[in-house]
């Protein structure tokens, strides 16, 4: 169908129905009206949507006139189906240009490059293959889609709030969403406005009232989803006339009433001397309850950036609404700010890191069945993983594939995974990143996977040390700044001189074909799970050569550069019975692990304890969400996202006494009391969208995950029928031991009598990334993507030998 498209594939596409009026030029509205390529966007193109060589078909896409919502015309007519048939330009992670997905380099020969890109989405949703009918028209959407996507990432808050497309409220801030009705209830009665379009478009029948179902319009505009109850309470509330129809006045009320924080408001009166506004001095008072910068020019600092009021913000006073603006931001997040960059000692070796590493990586779903291909090695790679796994096999035609050996897994080229590696390699995080090589290529297809590293990794390659000096300690991520390490077996003395007949023997499950292979059948005269190596491949492997646990007395004698890998049987063994051992072992040597062979879904093992024994890469199915991938997020979620997080003290000491089966003293041993108070949640979603009457009955755990003694979750009630608004004021407690290798969980979900509660949104973190005081917990979606503007709102208080903790100086014990 490529080769035979008619050059009409790109006439004007019909524009698809909406209940919205068209704005007079949406260009001027978003200021881009000189942009050639958002025109043609918004005219509208047909292209042809690729998922495999036979299936091809004609398709329409338009830009809408929100400037941020794409339309694609799809046949089916489902209500799952019509959900996607629409995205926002936030939702595309990354446009790639030309044939670079697997299933366009299959049609390379009967299509140009020059007219193919790729849209590669955030979360659990497919890339869009797309191939239109020329170079010009293929350029302009790569282009309008990029320039959007920086447009709506560059918006100041006010900017958004000025703007505010419907589409943009499904990824917006919660305090985005408070000041959107706070200036729709100004617009009411101070004069038209963007926000007064939208009431005015709510409003049917144009009588300048609301009914009821008008109300609902409006809601649905903005993308909230309102209980039924409530909102017939809260309108009959707000109607004083009882005419069923809400005046503009009435209409303000309920606005206001629809975002009233009375919770908020009552930490607000607290520090308010007379209950109308916060002077400077009483809001640096608050701020320093909440253990931060308590002076001035930061009181100063968040008046004029969440203050809307301009007499207000003249003389320096912060209203209510200006103080729940700051209270739902970002800045007031649970999650530490100063985390959110590389804050951390990068030059210590690296064994002295925890290291974001994925298992089987090339694989989409299940370890029988799944397919392979080089999309997840760019999710993991942009999520700052920096160890990704590459199992390699001889291919048909002298190239080797990689593929889930012996099983009905696809394949997909090695050179097409180091092409995907060489470009996505260092855009989340600049360092090093380890290709962990499983290798059961015969000697001459090793060679060919060493051309293809060379030839396309280039000088990013490591192929010699840093130092001719003699190794007693590995490099640093500093060091290895921007360079790609290969782990494999390799050859040493005498073998490198016998080359490709040299056999290496590997007692190591992995080294023989992974954690779910079968492993080969012994030969005659020949060792167990014998392999022979590449001279070529063998020279690329410099600081992580593979090798064989040869327990923990003999490999303190040998090189660090030499690391094993082990299962996760394996390791928490070595954890249970040797965990002293293991802990000193991994101050000095990587160990990497891996799941259970009997693992056939990708499902993953707790983490958590391999962390605790000091273990750096704690390899994990990526593709699979759920509680254990919540964690590895929130192990890597500070210094930056770099996929490098530098461990405890105590577990980097070669001589260290720290035993993660006995923490009731020694190294790492602070007892400290936690003590968090979930008071309310904010427009949790509705979970069974199938059911148009389903209202969440949210209940939320706090977990703590970390050494076996501080392992600990609890509850709070459910609240029935009400994910807009609920409030527990719920006050849980727990006692740590060693919280620098805790990590705290907040999980929300649906309470059901008859069957498992339904997952609603966690949000994972290290106990010392936690923020004391009032903090609002932004929550995710099981695929690690935002639920914004999905909120919990809770109380931290810390204690340390029955002293409140204010600073995270002090919860280090520095102070």
């Amino acid at each position: 169908m490529l080769g035979r498209r008619k050059k009409a594939a790109g006439s004007h596409i019909e524009q698809p129905k909406t209940c919205e009026p068209k704005s007079p030029d949406p260009l001027r509205r978003f200021g881009l009206l000189d942009d050639e390529d958002v025109r043609v966007m918004l005219q509208g193109s047909r292209m042809v949507k690729v998922r495999s060589p036979r299936w091809q078909k004609h398709r329409g896409f338009r830009l809408l006139e929100d400037c941020v919502t794409v339309w694609c015309e799809s046949s089916k007519t489902s209500r799952k189906a019509k959900r996607r048939q629409t995205f926002c330009v936030t939702e595309v992670e990354c446009v790639r240009e030309g044939c670079q997905s697997e299933c366009l380099r299959r049609l390379a020969d009967s299509v140009p490059d020059s007219q193919c890109f790729t849209l590669v989405f955030r979360g659990g949703r497919k890339s869009l293959d797309l191939c239109c009918s020329s170079r010009e028209e293929a350029q302009c959407w790569v282009r309008g889609i990029r320039t959007l996507k920086d447009r709506v990432a560059n918006m100041s808050q006010k900017e958004k709030l000025d703007q505010y497309p419907s589409a943009l409220l499904s990824v917006c801030s919660c305090s985005q969403v408070y000041l959107f009705f706070l200036r729709s209830a100004e617009a009411v009665v101070s004069g038209p406005c963007l926000k007064a379009s939208y009431l005015r478009r709510a409003d049917l029948n144009q009588d300048g009232k609301m009914s009821y179902d008008e109300v609902q319009h409006l809601l649905q505009m903005i993308n909230i989803d309102l209980n039924e109850q409530y909102a017939r309470t809260l309108f009959k509330k707000c109607d004083r006339s009882h005419d069923n129809r809400l005046d503009p006045v009435e209409i303000e009320e309920f606005c206001r009433e629809l975002m009233r924080r009375p919770e908020l408001d009552a930490v607000f009166r607290h520090y308010s001397s007379n209950g109308c506004v916060l002077s400077t001095l009483e809001l640096r008072d608050f701020l320093g309850d909440q253990g931060e910068g308590a002076t001035l020019a930061h009181a100063q600092k968040l008046i004029h950036t969440y203050e809307f009021n301009d007499w207000a913000q003249k003389n320096l006073f912060m209203t209510q609404n200006g103080f729940t603006m700051y209270m739902l931001s970002n800045e007031n997040d649970v999650f530490n700010p100063d985390h959110t960059r590389v804050y951390q000692d990068m030059s210590r070796p690296l064994a002295h890191y925890y290291i974001s590493s994925s298992h089987n990586t090339y694989l989409t779903k299940d370890q029988v069945t799944g397919e392979s291909s080089t999309e997840p090695y760019i999710r993991a790679l942009n999520q700052g993983c920096r160890c990704v796994e590459l199992d390699c096999w001889d291919g048909d035609k002298g190239d080797p594939v990689i593929y889930h050996g012996h099983t009905l897994t696809s394949k997909v080229a090695f050179k097409e995974v180091i092409e995907t590696i060489a470009q996505y390699a260092f855009k989340a995080s600049p360092y090093p990143l380890i290709l962990s090589v499983e290798n059961h290529c015969s000697v001459e297809q090793q060679a060919v996977m060493a051309q293809h590293l060379r030839s396309i990794l280039g000088s990013a390659l490591l192929t010699k040390p840093l130092s001719d000096q003699t190794l007693n300690q590995l490099p640093s991520p500093e060091e290895l700044k921007g360079r790609i390490l290969v782990k494999s077996k390799k050859l040493t003395g005498q073998m490198e001189k016998i080359g490709s007949s040299a056999s290496f023997s590997s007692s190591s499950d992995e080294e023989i074909g992974g954690s779910n292979k079968s492993p080969s059948k012994k030969e005659p005269g020949k060792p167990a799970n014998s392999s022979k190596i590449s001279p070529e491949l063998s020279e690329l492997v410099v600081y992580c050569r593979s090798v064989p646990f040869p327990g923990f007395e003999a490999a303190s004698q040998r090189p660090p550069s030499e690391m094993s890998s082990f299962s996760e049987n394996e390791a928490l063994k070595h954890i249970k019975d040797s965990g002293k051992l293991f802990v000193r072992h991994n101050s000095r040597q990587l160990s990497r692990i891996y799941p259970s062979g009997q693992r056939l879904q990708s499902s993953n093992y707790d983490p958590q304890d391999m962390w605790n024994g000091g273990c750096q890469m704690v390899a994990l199915n990526f593709q699979t969400p759920g509680e254990q991938m919540d964690l590895n997020r929130g192990r890597f979620l500070p210094n930056g996202r770099c996929g490098y997080v530098l461990k405890p003290d105590f577990l980097c000491q070669p001589n260290s006494n720290f035993n993660p089966e006995n923490t009731g003293g020694g190294p790492g041993h602070i007892p400290t009391q936690l003590t968090i108070r979930v008071i309310s949640a904010q427009q949790l979603p509705k979970i069974n969208t199938d059911k148009p009457n389903s209202i969440v009955d949210p209940q939320v755990w706090v977990e703590i995950h970390g050494v076996s003694i501080d392992k600990a979750r609890a509850k709070t009630h459910r609240i029935n029928n009400n994910g807009f608004n609920p409030r527990w004021d719920c006050t849980l407690s727990f006692q740590l031991q060693v919280p620098e290798l805790a990590l705290v969980r907040f999980v929300v979900e649906d309470h059901d009598h008859t069957s498992k509660n339904d997952f609603v949104g966690q949000f994972t973190l290290p106990f010392n990334s936690l923020r004391i005081g009032y903090r609002h917990v932004h929550l995710l979606k099981a695929d690690g993507s935002s639920l914004s503007p999905a909120t919990l709102f809770i109380h931290v208080k810390v204690t340390r030998r029955g002293i409140p903790i204010k600073t995270v100086s002090e919860r280090l014990g520095k102070v």
